[in-house]
């Protein structure tokens, strides 16, 4: 074979493996012998409301024209709902986009990002790829240790990510440990604060974190609409901060990421918002009653405020994904340290809970 010569990329990329994603299927979490059933990727598993289809199809006979390139409506749209400045807000394709675009403004190559571990494993790819040396703090009892992450920062340190609740483990950072952390992070480090799924949680005592920002200009809060909203095949994602830093937050958007049928769709789930977290409700139910029923099997599972749940399996996380699989029922395995589980619809959650009895 003729020796082939390549151009010269970057040599992170060989560090690389990309996003490994779940089964895929139309099943929205419903289980029937035709479909796999779905509880891997931490998706809603309800479609679309009518309303939020009807302005799709509405304005998918609009995709000729370009989207709105500042995305004005939506970030309009976003500020209302919260109570914020539209100039506190940035808009990006997902949230991971949005992270994305964190840590090419924050990050300069060869400092330092920190977070904890385990946490959601886009953070390494994002941070490699923006130049940034990751520096993980273990969890400890499936939760972050503030304590030493507050330890660990040196002044390398540009960026900390605390995920709120945390993905995959589903735990939460309390109020008085959060604004503590908060006193010990020096001003010119910016926090992250990833809150994809604050919708979902229900303790009191895990902060909202917009109500941090007025007395801690250094940090945002990330959000989506993939989950709660159930858009996650739209890509729509948000920060909200201090007016300065989203400012230069949206410089590094790139040209119309978030399309226009994204930002129709986004607009139209926040005009229903109230019907929609009927739905929150309802996964949040099925969250406790899934959550209960593993424990009674024997099953350890972490107290979560997110729409799945944690099974710190360990050595057995292999074994045990692999027979979910064997029956079609998609879980989300990290090898040696546990198991993920989307909450899906009862229909769902009860072929899984079946399974679990047989095993």
């Amino acid at each position: 074979m003729m020796n082939v010569i390549l151009p010269r990329l970057r040599s992170v990329l060989t560090e690389l493996t990309g996003h490994r994603a779940g089964a895929a299927g139309a099943d929205n979490g419903r289980a029937d012998d035709r479909a796999p059933i779905l509880l891997a990727n931490n998706e809603s598993p309800f479609g679309p409301l009518p309303s939020v289809v009807a302005a799709i199809a509405e304005a998918a006979g609009e995709v000729n024209r370009y989207p709105d390139y500042g995305v004005a409506g939506l970030t309009a749209d976003i500020a209302a709902w919260l109570g914020v400045d539209t100039d506190q807000v940035a808009v990006g394709c997902g949230s991971v986009g949005v992270l994305q675009m964190l840590f090419q403004a924050a990050g300069e190559p060869g400092t330092d990002i920190l977070y904890a571990w385990r946490s959601f494993d886009a953070y390494p790819t994002l941070a490699k790829l923006a130049g940034l040396r990751p520096v993980t703090v273990p969890l400890r009892e499936e939760r972050h240790d503030l304590a030493a992450m507050a330890d660990a920062i040196t002044p390398d340190t540009r960026i900390v990510v605390v995920c709120n609740p945390n993905n995959p483990t589903g735990t939460t950072v309390r109020d008085e440990e959060l604004k503590g952390f908060l006193d010990r992070v020096p001003r010119e480090c910016l926090v992250v604060l990833d809150e994809a799924y604050r919708e979902y949680v229900r303790d009191p005592g895990v902060p909202d974190g917009l109500g941090l920002l007025a007395d801690h200009p250094n940090v945002v809060v990330v959000r989506t609409f993939s989950k709660a909203f159930g858009l996650a095949g739209l890509r729509v994602g948000y920060l909200v901060g201090h007016p300065s830093v989203a400012a230069e937050i949206r410089k590094t958007r790139l040209p119309y990421t978030v399309s226009h049928l994204a930002q129709v769709a986004a607009r139209a789930s926040l005009r229903a918002h109230d019907e929609l977290m009927a739905r929150v409700d309802q996964t949040i139910a099925e969250r406790e009653r899934i959550r209960a029923a593993m424990l009674a099997h024997g099953v350890p599972v972490a107290p979560s405020e997110a729409n799945f749940v944690w099974a710190p399996l360990k050595e057995r996380t292999a074994a045990f994904a692999a027979a979910c699989a064997a029956e079609n029922v998609h879980v989300r395995a990290y090898p040696g340290d546990g198991v993920r589980v989307t909450i899906g619809l009862p229909e769902a959650g009860d072929a899984f809970l079946k399974l679990i009895g047989a095993l």
